[in-house]
């Protein structure tokens, strides 16, 4: 994985579970599989199955197929079929809508129909504290909250209960996550099943305008990256790599008490990536390629052939360039 990225976002496998900043992260949503055609210079021969590439060894001579493979394109998008199992179309109300790997990952690699007609597991929202909300029905148990709970924390109170299907993210004895760096989770969540209750519902995030600060903070780095709609700050995130993971963690004072642009010194607009949607209205409509619907329109396009008569809607066909004057 690290070699890939070192290479570019265009080769780099997708991740839902791996977050490099976090020590033992990965290997838990499958969503990075790829195909080992030759194992190393001393041993070329390939490895017999598709292996995640987010815990597998790089060494020197070995060939990974990751976005010219059948098997591995294939395999994809059967993994986007499985985290979407039982997770909720939830994307026109849901906070994490516009910045969702989840999204970016159906969007690619997943399909436009479903073939299940079984109920879901369904969850009712569970507060696991004053500032965070969690929606269980969203979850895809990639672990990251409760890796960044035990290695950022002084005490983590939350982790994964239950076995197989039954298993969900859930506080021990309805706890509340109430330490000082407990908001850190809601940036570590791949989807919207952990939420900031101080921004539910303010905003779509294409609608708002992040910039670069950073504070006084004797608990943290201070760094942080601060959301505007207008002049009001509606809400505090800790910065972003390219890859959607946060290097230095914020504190809750940072996170949830901060609200003013006094509070911060600006360093100037956050570096978004003109793909994304949050680029709306902050780029020339030159600058940016929508790919992933030209991508989905050009697999799924069909040739209809329709010959009804359409003469009593009085519709002058167009003529050819050629005959135009």
């Amino acid at each position: 994985m690290q070699a890939a990225r070192m290479i570019g976002p265009e080769v780099a496998p997708p991740a839902m579970c791996y977050y490099e900043p976090l020590k033992g992260s990965g290997g838990k949503c499958r969503a990075c599989l790829v195909k080992v055609t030759a194992g190393s210079e001393k041993d070329p021969r390939p490895m017999p199955k598709l292996v995640p590439a987010c815990i597998t060894a790089v060494q020197d001579g070995m060939i990974v197929e990751n976005t010219v493979n059948e098997d591995v394109l294939e395999t994809r998008k059967g993994i986007v079929e499985f985290l979407l199992l039982n997770h909720p179309l939830d994307c026109p109300v849901c906070d994490q809508a516009g910045e969702c790997h989840l999204q970016d990952f159906s969007f690619e690699h997943g399909v436009s129909s479903t073939r299940t007609v079984e109920e879901r597991n369904t969850f009712e929202p569970t507060d696991l504290g004053p500032n965070i909300q969690l929606h269980m029905n969203r979850c895809i148990l990639c672990y990251r909250c409760v890796y960044t709970a035990d290695q950022i924390t002084d005490g983590r109170v939350h982790g994964v209960m239950h076995r197989g299907d039954h298993a969900e993210i859930s506080t021990y004895i309805e706890k509340a996550i109430d330490n000082d760096f407990s908001g850190n989770v809601i940036d570590v969540c791949p989807v919207g099943a952990l939420t900031d209750k101080t921004y539910r519902f303010k905003s779509r995030v294409w609608f708002s305008k992040p910039v670069d600060a950073h504070c006084e903070c004797s608990k943290c780095s201070g760094k942080a990256t601060i959301w505007y709609k207008g002049d009001e700050v509606i809400r505090v995130t800790g910065r972003k790599n390219m890859w959607g993971e946060v290097t230095d963690f914020i504190c809750n004072g940072c996170r949830f008490d901060k609200k003013k642009t006094s509070d911060w010194v600006i360093e100037g607009p956050t570096n978004v990536s003109r793909h994304s949607v949050i680029s709306a209205n902050k780029y020339g409509a030159n600058l940016i390629k929508p790919a992933f619907p030209v991508l989905q329109a050009a697999r799924d396009y069909k040739q209809i052939n329709d010959d009804r008569d359409r003469s009593f809607l009085g519709i002058q066909p167009a003529l050819p360039k050629s005959k135009k004057k």
